[in-house]
């Protein structure tokens, strides 16, 4: 099977192939610029929130609004809190969404996957 050609790395001015959206010089700064998920506030209390606030909202706000019973499998983060830990726990900041509706809507508003 053919492997996918190399494209330029996205990182401006940046001149590297990569077979990714950033070669692997860039890539490597970007995961240490954004630190892991529990660095971002998403530990242990995180989770257990989580699985509180899905069980009391359990259903895919989006899909509920097209007349669809999708349950939700992440608490989503209305405005992104950009390491805002007031904006990260403030429930009237937080709504249930299925994987999809989640992912749509990390990439209409952030323009593409994984961007802070």
């Amino acid at each position: 099977m053919p492997s996918k050609p190399l494209r330029p790395c996205k990182q401006i001015g940046c001149k590297n192939l990569s077979k990714n959206t950033y070669c692997e010089i860039h890539t490597k700064n970007y995961d240490i610029q954004r630190g892991n998920s529990a660095e971002r506030g998403y530990d242990a209390k995180w989770r257990k929130y989580r699985i509180v606030y899905l069980t009391k909202n359990p259903f895919c706000i989006k899909c509920l609004e097209k007349g669809f019973h999708t349950l939700a499998t992440v608490v989503d983060h209305i405005v992104p809190h950009k390491g805002n830990m007031m904006l990260f726990w403030n429930p009237n900041n937080h709504q249930s969404l299925c994987k999809r509706c989640h992912d749509t809507k990390t990439a209409t508003e952030d323009g593409g996957f994984g961007k802070y």
